[in-house]
């Protein structure tokens, strides 16, 4: 048998369905967020800019950030050493896991190496858990939440994105003595709308549901310490276990779960996702500590980054290019057609040094590839006006259709 052909055959699959994945070689500058150095074939770097990073805020350029950083790289060295049972916990990983614990009012905390594990670590256990376990899942969950459901072996319902009839529909219909998880997301980041969180929990009461809340995107961006939308509306007290990730508004890496104490030990006991992997870099805990410390404090880099997304959506509106409506911070501009998206990409980094990567399936559903934006405080108006007449000139170029969504 070849092999190799075998391998080829994938790949070519993907690129022919115009989905390939081609990375740009990046290099950020410190201190200098969102403009960043791009290496190219002849080994000559150009300055572009991004519109397409999760650090939401510029956290990973912060000089509070940085420094902490490097206090902790000269105190402890480079690696944790091992993984949290052997010899891997230090002293900034139970300070995190109390400033996290803090941030979402909750008793305790547990680290992750990325909101992926921790979503799929944490939800796969549950049923080993929870007798007869059956989990209600938002019909666009994270890929994160749909494994863990899966791999945890427990009955599973997907109701239909934000439908509350048929959530409750499924409910009712689920034997009284079975454990149940109704698991969503705060904020859903391809289309940018949210969870209708206060119905989510009645419903929970209601049947005597755990609610398991990811706020991935929510996290550092909404509330009033930037605990995500469960802090905005009031409704930390009804989240049993709050999923969050360091990589995203707080700018560096790493993910984790939130809950009652005695939740947390179960999972930190029985979660091969956690058990069996090298723990966060003594280093990455430091920062983040550091950020969300900063970020829980200024609420002001919130308002700010709230008013630079509106900005952004009203100049696309304005110029008539396709913006999808979005509820939050998420700005999703609609190609529709996967080849499309890849020129528009292409083109915008090449003639424009603008790079905002194409989103297409499966991260999207076929038909609904897009480029999502997103734009932080330290986008000002002079780089949303040259992105917005860059984007007219490639859709008019390319022959794409010129309207709002």
């Amino acid at each position: 048998m070849v092999y190799e052909a075998h391998f080829q055959a994938a790949v070519d699959s993907v690129k022919s369905e115009g989905r390939y994945r081609v990375f740009a070689d990046l290099r950020r500058k410190r201190g200098d967020f969102p403009n960043a150095h791009l290496r190219t074939d002849n080994g000559v770097d150009r300055d572009i800019v991004v519109w397409c990073s999760n650090d939401y805020l510029g956290m990973g350029q912060n000089p509070i950030v940085l420094d902490a950083m490097h206090s902790a790289l000269r105190e402890v060295g480079a690696g944790a050493g091992g993984t949290r049972n052997i010899a891997g916990t230090t002293h900034y990983h139970v300070k995190l896991e109390a400033e996290l614990a803090d941030l979402h009012q909750k008793q305790a905390a547990l680290l992750f190496t990325s909101g992926y594990i921790a979503n799929e670590a944490s939800l796969s256990t549950l049923a080993r858990i929870l007798p007869n376990c059956t989990y209600f899942s938002d019909g666009l969950n994270h890929a994160s939440m749909i494994e863990g459901i899966r791999r945890s072996g427990g009955a599973k319902h997907i109701w239909r994105h934000n439908d509350l009839e048929h959530l409750e529909e499924l409910l009712a219909a689920t034997p009284v003595d079975a454990s149940k998880v109704i698991a969503l997301e705060s904020v859903y980041s391809m289309d940018g709308d949210v969870a209708p969180l206060r119905e989510v929990c009645d419903l929970a009461d209601k049947y005597e549901a755990l609610v398991y809340l990811d706020e991935v995107h929510a996290v550092g961006l909404y509330g009033q310490t930037g605990a995500g939308i469960a802090e905005r509306e009031g409704l930390m007290d009804r989240i049993d276990i709050v999923n969050g990730t360091l990589g995203k508004a707080f700018g560096l890496m790493g993910g984790y779960v939130a809950a009652d104490a005695v939740i947390i030990d179960a999972i930190r006991s029985y979660a091969p996702g956690f058990i069996f992997t090298t723990a966060l870099a003594p280093v990455l805990a430091a920062g983040a500590v550091a950020s969300i410390s900063y970020v829980k404090q200024h609420n002001e880099l919130r308002v700010l980054h709230q008013e630079r997304a509106l900005r952004l959506k009203t100049l696309l509106r304005e110029a008539n290019l396709p913006v999808m409506a979005s509820d939050t911070h998420v700005v999703p501009l609609l190609v529709g057609d996967p080849v499309a998206c890849k020129e528009v990409s292409d083109h915008l980094l090449n003639d424009y040094g603008i790079y905002v990567q194409p989103i297409n399936y499966p991260t999207v559903a076929k038909g609904s590839e897009r480029l999502r934006l997103t734009p932080s405080p330290l986008h000002d108006d002079a780089m949303m006006k040259e992105l917005v007449t860059a984007l007219c000139q490639v859709w008019e170029r390319l022959g794409l259709l010129m309207r709002a969504a």
